[in-house]
Formats: C-alpha cells, structure tokens, sequence
C-alpha cells in the first residue's frame, strides 16, 4: 500500500501549483475544493492533499474555521503559542489575549453558566442582577473552574495545533 507507484511523477502538487491554492484560500476562504479543483484545473484529491499536507491547513465539515485575515490567525496562533509556553514554564503567570471568544474563559465557559439559568428572568434593577449572578458564581464549585483552566489550555493547544485558526465550539 504504500509502496511508490511507478510511471510518472504526480505534476498537480508542485510549487506554482500550491502556491495557486494558498493564494486562491486566501483571496477567498470559503471556496470549496471543488471550486478551487477546477480553476487551477487539477484534481480534488490533489487540491485536499496540498490544502491539508502542505499548507497545513484542515479541511472539515465538523469544524468550520472563523474567516480570519492571514495577520489574524498569525497573532491568534502566536497567542495562544505564548500563553503555552508561559503556562509550561509558569502555572502562575496570566497573559492578557486579543479579544477572540474561543480563548476567553468567560466568553467559553462563564457566561454560558451564568445566562442559562437567567434566561427569560427581568431583572428590577441593576442590584438585582448583581445579587441574582453572585448567588449562581458561589454555586460553582472549585473543581468547575479547575476544569475550565484545562479546557482554557487545550484550546491554546488546539489554535497552536491549527495554526491559528480560530473554531466556535469544541
């Protein structure tokens, strides 16, 4: 099976041709790969393979990536690379992020605890609001947080693993 084939060598995955793909991915980043297949006129295996293999890019229907711009996704990646460098060197340290949801605990992980509860409640006043979400953050337990500082960490991972790019969801 993974013997070299004989005859000749593959001529779609060359460098005029990648760099065909990476320009096209990046002028427009919802093109699918059988759109870019056929305006660079090569096959879909050949334009996933470049498109996963040597630009390192995924191609999923699972998770579909936020349209980031490539300085984006480099700051996005370098982030989230630091945060992992810093957390292996330093357990204590904290390193303050760009705005972006998937690496914001209290965008990921509090406000959703706290809004399901509240949801569909009116609220008298500023007070009552204050009173109702302190009531809910003592009710989560220490361990609850422990958790959400591992799922913070796999997250890092995840954009590191990616490369930047950024996901709703897990």
């Amino acid at each position: 099976d993974s013997e070299p084939r004989s005859g000749r060598p593959s001529t779609s995955r060359n460098e005029n041709v990648i760099e065909q793909v990476r320009t096209w991915v990046m002028v427009d980043r919802r093109i699918t790969v059988q759109e870019l297949a056929n305006e660079i006129g090569v096959r879909i295996g050949s334009v996933h393979s470049i498109l996963t293999e040597d630009l390192g890019m995924r191609v999923s229907v699972k998770f579909v990536a936020k349209l980031l711009t490539m300085e984006q996704k480099q700051r996005h990646l370098e982030i989230a690379q630091d945060m992992l460098d810093n957390a292996n060197s330093n357990p204590n340290f904290l390193n303050t992020a760009l705005y972006s949801p998937d690496m914001v605990p209290c965008d990921f992980w509090l406000f959703p605890k706290l809004k399901m509860p509240l949801k569909g409640t009116r609220f008298e006043s500023r007070e009552d609001i204050m009173r109702n979400v302190m009531t809910l953050l003592i009710t989560i337990p220490k361990d609850a947080f422990k958790k959400c500082f591992q799922q913070w960490r796999k997250r890092w991972e995840k954009c590191v693993s990616y490369q930047g790019v950024y996901f709703e969801g897990d």
